[in-house]
């Protein structure tokens, strides 16, 4: 298949081989790879393993489940193009937790399909992903027996847990890794289901903050008014880190963020996006930030600190007088270009001791982070998959900034010295992350497609 020939045997073979395409889809989500849960580690390598399997089955060679100091990354590769480019491609095969599970409408890891949706946990981040490029290839070598470019897999099981071994394991394969262009699937398209290429993505840097008061759980009676409060405490703490109007509070934060040019804001501004319909989407009562930016400058283009999650002291039904002997929150802080993820870590750690209160002990643990990363829109291998888009969707593709994480991006771009392409298909709605998550099958055959005519389009960019 080429941009000026139709794919016909192509087309032939993917739609006989429907039913057992989303019958091998359906059998890869059924892996609870949870990889932030100590006891998923065994389905984290059996996902791994079946992931090996069918880069063997599809022709792959050089096919290996490679360890890390996490969940093991598998690698694979097709070499047989001589004198064409070469791509990485990028998915995770890990997943998020699934609580609370009873939001879920069946259960988390056992797919459904209804009308045009695959539902299940990872069926669109990033399962749903990665199988579509396994089928593309598939159905490239079947129908002509070769790939137009040279691909190289590299399925990862710790994207959700921040990745702890990813950066030491490229470092290691930087040999093994040598390429022109990487390409990550993990991101969507825009509000409407419209088709999109991430052209930002935001670094992350997550924290645990402990505060510590006395051994053991006290009577509030008997210690009330006495001895300082670890909730209390923590709630001072937190309170202390943003503004209520959105503005992070901690000196520095904001310092090494570039600032958006007029060009960035306009492109942002003309975006086909429906304020109102968003807020209504997520059934919120209003939408806050930062006074001085939109909704989507906001979402994409401005870091953000947000707690996660909090616990400490009794939460059961009923009441109990205590002073929690300890409180504890996660926060993480949403990163843009420049902003190095150490140095906001060092900084909130510094403002956390500053502002605490008196009477308690405070440790703050950096749990994982990411650098953000930016992609010229202008790239050959961007403008590539912008032609893939249209001529498969029917319509050019809307460049669009994503407030989301994806650490192996910037680590692409700086290890192994890689520009990135960020081509996904799920929609923007899809429940990533939350129960009933859902990948829209349309977007994951038409998805199959692009991905095809993509290497030819990438083979003839930069060959």
């Amino acid at each position: 298949m080429t941009s000026t020939q139709a794919p016909t045997d192509l087309e032939s073979y993917l739609e006989g081989t429907r039913d057992a395409r989303l019958g091998s889809y359906a059998d890869f989500l059924r892996f609870p790879s949870v990889s932030a849960l100590p006891e998923h580690s065994d389905d984290c390598r059996r996902a791994a393993e079946w992931l090996a399997d069918q880069l063997r089955a599809i022709g792959a060679e050089h096919v290996e489940v490679s360890e890390t100091s996490a969940h093991p990354i598998v690698y694979g590769d097709w070499l047989g193009a001589d004198g064409a480019p070469t791509a990485i491609v990028y998915g995770h095969y890990d997943v998020q937790p699934v609580d609370p599970l009873e939001l879920w409408d069946s259960p988390p890891f056992e797919p459904v399909i209804k009308g045009e949706r695959m539902l299940a946990r990872g069926s669109a981040d990033d399962k749903g992903h990665i199988h579509m490029h396994l089928r593309a290839a598939e159905a490239l070598l079947a129908t002509r027996g070769s790939l137009p470019l040279n691909l190289k897999f590299v399925f990862e099981g710790d994207e959700e847990a921040s990745s702890p071994g990813l950066d030491a394991w490229l470092e290691a394969h930087a040999r093994q890794l040598e390429a022109d262009v990487a390409i990550i699937s993990d991101t969507g398209f825009f509000e409407g289901n419209l088709p999109a290429i991430t052209v930002a993505l935001r670094g992350i840097v997550y924290a645990q903050i402990d505060v510590f008061g006395p051994p053991v759980d006290l009577h509030s009676g008997g210690y009330g008014g006495t001895v300082q409060n670890p909730a209390n405490a923590l709630a001072w703490i937190l309170a202390g880190l943003k503004s209520p109007d959105g503005v992070v509070q901690i000196p520095g934060f904001y310092d090494d963020v570039v600032a958006l040019t007029e060009r960035d804001r306009a492109a942002l501004a003309d975006l086909p996006f429906d304020e109102e319909a968003y807020r209504e989407a997520m059934g919120v009562l209003a939408l806050v930030g930062e006074p001085d930016f939109s909704v989507l400058e906001r979402r994409g283009a401005r870091p953000t600190l947000d707690v996660n999650g909090l616990w400490g002291g009794f939460h059961g039904d009923g009441s109990k007088t205590i002073i929690p002997a300890h409180a504890h929150a996660k926060v993480s802080c949403r990163l843009v270009v420049d902003q190095d993820p150490g140095a906001i870590f060092d900084l909130l750690s510094a403002h956390v001791a500053r502002i605490a209160p008196p009477g308690v002990r405070v440790e703050v643990q950096r749990l994982g982070d990411g650098r953000p990363s930016l992609t010229p829109i202008d790239h050959p291998a961007t403008q590539a998959a912008a032609r893939a888009l249209e001529a498969t969707f029917g319509r050019s593709p809307l460049y669009i900034r994503e407030g989301g994480s994806i650490p192996i991006c910037a680590s692409f771009e700086e290890t192994l010295g890689l520009p990135v392409v960020l081509l996904g298909f799920s929609q923007p709605d899809c429940h990533a992350h939350a129960p009933n998550e859902w990948m829209d099958l349309r977007n994951y055959e038409t998805g199959i497609r692009t991905i095809a005519r993509y290497w030819d389009e990438l083979a003839t960019s930069l060959g």
